[in-house]
């Protein structure tokens, strides 16, 4: 084989591999934001697990680019918006600007290392949270208290979390699946 034609066979698997990662994600972020729904009815206590925010943390820290980052989190914001009682759009620009910002910092720092992920999880989950409790005030003209200790207990716990989910979903992106 030639050069050119090794190039062009590498430049389509790639491209293949990368709609089919595309794909995979949509499924396990719809996966995730239909088991945010029933899993708290299922298990309880487990209403503090927010995945499709811990999924548009981790896409937009991987892709390295603001704008996919800030198009998969309005897909996924606005997807859960769909199946919550709220005002649809709430959840949407909460994690749009949650991936925004992520892929921003993913720039800066080395984000494969699990303490920088699991130091931004919990920051970005603070600013997720306290993001919808502005927005409900100020949107929604809703008197919603705000818990500081509650939010860092469930960032905490989300962090947990997210550390062996975004293991697991190393090992999906690199073994090109």
């Amino acid at each position: 084989m030639t050069e050119y034609s090794e190039s062009l066979l590498r430049k389509s698997r790639e491209n293949w591999f990368g709609r089919f990662q595309v794909v995979v994600l949509v499924a396990i972020t719809l996966v995730a934001i239909i088991a945010q729904v029933y899993i708290p009815r299922l298990i309880p206590n487990t209403g503090f697990l927010e995945i499709p925010l811990l999924l548009t943390i981790y896409f937009g820290l991987m892709r390295h680019n603001q704008l996919s980052a800030l198009f998969f989190g309005a897909f996924v914001g606005l997807a859960q918006d769909s199946l919550s009682n709220l005002p649809y759009g709430m959840y949407g620009i909460a994690k749009t600007l949650v991936g925004y910002f992520a892929a921003s910092v993913s720039m800066r720092f080395d984000v494969d290392n699990i303490f920088i992920r699991f130091t931004l999880t919990f920051f970005f989950f603070f600013f997720h949270q306290f993001f919808y409790w502005i927005m409900r005030r100020a949107l929604l003209g809703q008197v919603v208290p705000l818990d500081p200790q509650k939010i860092l207990l469930q960032a905490a716990l989300n962090s947990v979390v997210a550390v062996p989910l975004y293991l697991i979903l190393d090992r999906m992106r690199l073994s090109g699946a």
